[in-house]
């Protein structure tokens, strides 16, 4: 009996724990369908979060969330001008005559006089008087081509010659623009504009063996001027030479009427050999030969002087050697401090004639 009471005992306690296993889930399962029942579409809650829409890299407890750059709008185009109002197109013109006159202002010797003002010029135009608009004492560097005689003749021509160049050449600035040229048959371009003093000294160092006995001075200054015309503000040629010419294409009244025509060329001359002539006149006394030479050289420094005065320069016609110095400095002073006037003629007639001033 008391087996059996143990035996049913034990039964009935396993029939309960099968019995409430079998409610809880009965329970799990309608627990769910009470919600449907109630119409209530929401899920429970969850701890799972969503996964934003911009992902970025995993994590230990999921992917980093990266919020997306927001596009910045174009910038926007800028807006054409409005069109300004139509304005007639018309233009003005007005030709005004200036002249500018360099007025060089000396001593008997030569030497440059400082210090004039304005009233102390008076400016007359064919005989018509003048009025001076601008005036003031021109200080600046210059534009020079030294042009030398270097052809096969006696050496003391050709001593004076270089002498006459390296004077000139230790004359110069350092803001000076210089060309060297020499000539026998022709033309010949030693060192183009330069301002280096070396590349000059350098140039005249070349000339040591001449070559031809021909000396043309009208086709070499010719063809210098030429060369000069295209380059803008006052020009001079320095010619060193004993003045003669033998063989020239080009004739004297030619090259009158060129150097007639330049504009802002200044030529200043200088005659060389002239002790050598002296004692070639005293050699050879009152011969025929020595006066028909002497004549040839009389023409020459006519010559030489006439270029020179035709351009507003000067000729000098040194007798010693120690002058060159003195003459380069004197011609220095001459085309670094001019006096400068300009003014409106009266006559404005553009007729292309010469007028005397």
């Amino acid at each position: 009996m008391a087996a059996q009471c143990r035996s049913r005992w034990g039964f009935s306690s396993q029939l309960s724990v099968t019995i409430i296993t079998t409610c809880f889930l009965i329970l799990a399962i309608a627990v769910p369908a009470l919600w449907a029942q109630q119409g209530d579409s929401t899920p429970p809650p969850s701890n799972t979060q969503a996964v934003p829409g911009a992902g970025g890299p995993e994590g230990d407890i999921g992917p980093y969330s990266v919020p997306k750059k927001k596009e910045e709008p174009p910038p926007e185009r800028p807006r054409p001008p409005k069109n300004p109002p139509e304005i007639a197109n018309f233009s003005i013109t007005k030709d005004v005559s200036l002249v500018t006159v360099p007025v060089l202002v000396t001593t008997n010797n030569g030497q440059f006089i400082p210090g004039l003002k304005q009233q102390n010029f008076k400016l007359w135009e064919d005989g018509v008087p003048q009025s001076i608009n601008t005036f003031n004492l021109a200080q600046a560097s210059i534009t020079a081509v030294l042009l030398v005689e270097f052809a096969d003749i006696p050496y003391p021509f050709l001593r004076d010659t270089l002498n006459g160049a390296y004077a000139f050449a230790q004359s110069l600035k350092p803001d000076d623009w210089i060309a060297v040229v020499y000539y026998d048959m022709k033309p010949h371009i030693l060192t183009d504009f330069t301002q280096d003093k070396r590349a000059v000294l350098g140039a005249l160092n070349q000339l040591r063996i001449p070559g031809f006995r021909e000396r043309n001075l009208f086709d070499a200054l010719y063809d210098t001027i030429d060369r000069l015309e295209g380059i803008e503000g006052r020009k001079y040629i320095i010619v060193i030479a004993t003045g003669r010419d033998t063989f020239s294409k080009i004739t004297y009244d030619k090259t009158l009427k060129r150097i007639q025509g330049t504009k802002d060329i200044a030529i200043f001359t200088v005659s060389t050999g002239w002790a050598f002539r002296n004692w070639m006149q005293a050699m050879s006394g009152n011969s025929l030969g020595g006066a028909l030479r002497d004549m040839d050289y009389l023409q020459a420094d006519n010559q030489m002087a006439t270029f020179a005065k035709m351009t507003g320069g000067r000729h000098y016609s040194p007798r010693f050697q120690a002058e060159f110095p003195e003459i380069f400095r004197d011609v220095g002073n001459s085309i670094r401090n001019q006096y400068v006037l300009s003014y409106h003629p009266t006559n404005p007639q553009l007729d292309g004639t010469y007028r005397k001033l």
